[in-house]
């Protein structure tokens, strides 16, 4: 999940589906499900009909403290 909501915080205006499919290489029935999970826990929001995606206060502030624990985790090795 981190990895979608990088692919959405990466894009300033607004993240597509196959752009956010192509950067996780996910397929898109898993991607939906994905985007519909994180929209329902408040992390992302839709805009502009179906299409674009943004991260909101939420999911930008869980990137963050994941981003700090991600750091050191691969200094020693492990991949979150």
């Amino acid at each position: 999940m981190a990895d979608i909501l990088k692919a959405i915080r990466s894009s300033t205006s607004g993240a597509k589906i196959i752009g956010v499919m192509g950067d996780d290489n996910l397929p898109y029935d898993r991607l939906l499900v994905s985007l519909r999970k994180l929209e329902e826990k408040g992390f992302i929001k839709r805009k502009d009909g179906p299409s674009l995606y943004y991260l909101n206060k939420k999911g930008m502030d869980f990137l963050v403290e994941f981003e700090k624990l991600e750091r050191p985790a691969r200094a020693f090795g492990i991949e979150l």
